[in-house]
């Protein structure tokens, strides 16, 4: 039989893993009585954490929220976890560095040897983003997206005009910043802002009866919007090369593209952008051999970029620098 602290940590896995587990159940999990797990739900109780019978032919526990934060009980792997995400806590976006210390700090403090030194073999320097979001904006945004309410703010430091007002379907995180998709009564249009941008106003406005985001969902129109669409998470230029490197070589700048490696030296890749000049550039920065494969507009287009980069090339610098 395990030891009473393994055994009840093990008991509050397990009530945290599904929302009803009956008595009996949870007894043939832990190799134990009916009776011990009564124990340790009390014992569980009393650290704080609220912890309901079910009534009915087998009996049961389930796991409910409580009113005051209980002691937290963790295992190695969840404990490591949590030691990493706080570490990373700049790449959020959200200005939480200061808390995600002190909380490392206090989680350190009461782990055992082995894990401290786990944990603090795990070192690496985040830089996180430029733009910072102040943790009231994110709530108070979040919140009225989830309340279905108008919500009234300046944007981008700009307090002499009247304030926006937007209904705020969803908040959404991209590479480091964060965004809010609204649709603006005054526009009649959707719309995306920067979180690290809007100073809310209060109290909060009118509920508002929401309406279905374009491509489905907030994630995708954030998507196809940063890649100039309307219509779906899709380039508006997509072309297909030849690049003269191995996939190591090609990988790092891949992002959302296709690459397949057909020989030891060379990759096929398809990459999208916002115009077959992009695509021109990004096959560029590789300083390689590569042959455009299609589509045909995109082969059609290398022609007028050829022309441009010889005029440039044979340009006499002194009678712009005159004109």
């Amino acid at each position: 039989m395990p030891g009473t602290s393994s055994r009840m940590l093990a008991l509050l896995s397990l009530l945290q893993s599904r929302r009803d587990w009956p008595g009996q159940a949870l007894a043939e999990r832990l190799d134990v009585t009916a009776r011990t797990v009564r124990r340790d739900v009390g014992r569980l109780r009393e650290l704080g954490y609220s912890i309901a019978a079910i009534k009915g032919p087998d009996g049961g526990y389930r796991l409910a929220a409580g009113s005051e934060l209980p002691p937290l009980l963790f295992d190695d792997e969840q404990a490591v976890a949590i030691a990493v995400a706080l570490q990373s806590a700049p790449s959020s976006g959200v200005e939480l560095d200061d808390a995600a210390a002190r909380a490392l700090t206090t989680v350190k403090q009461v782990m055992p040897s082995r894990l401290r030194h786990r944990i603090e073999g795990i070192r690496f320097t985040d830089t996180g983003s430029s733009a910072r979001v102040d943790p009231k904006v994110l709530e108070a945004v979040s919140t009225a997206a989830r309340d279905r309410r108008i919500l009234r703010f300046d944007y981008g430091g700009d307090e002499s005009g009247p304030p926006r007002r937007v209904e705020p379907h969803a908040v959404v995180a991209r590479q480091g910043r964060w965004y809010l998709i609204g649709w603006d009564p005054e526009k009649a249009d959707w719309r995306i802002f920067r979180l690290d941008r809007i100073t809310p106003k209060f109290p909060g406005g009118a509920v508002f009866a929401p309406r279905p985001i374009p491509t489905g969902s907030a994630a995708t129109f954030l998507a196809a919007r940063m890649k100039g669409s309307d219509d779906g998470d899709a380039w508006p230029c997509y072309g297909e090369l030849l690049i003269e490197l191995p996939a190591t070589g090609i990988a790092p700048w891949l992002g959302d593209g296709e690459l397949e490696q057909v020989s030891d030296t060379a990759c096929r890749v398809r990459v999208g952008s916002w115009s077959w000049a992009g695509l021109i550039s990004w096959a560029l920065r590789f300083d390689t051999p590569f042959t455009v494969l299609g589509p045909d507009a995109f082969r059609n287009s290398l022609a007028g970029f050829a022309a441009r980069i010889t005029a440039a090339a044979h340009a006499d610098p002194r009678s712009t620098a005159d004109a």
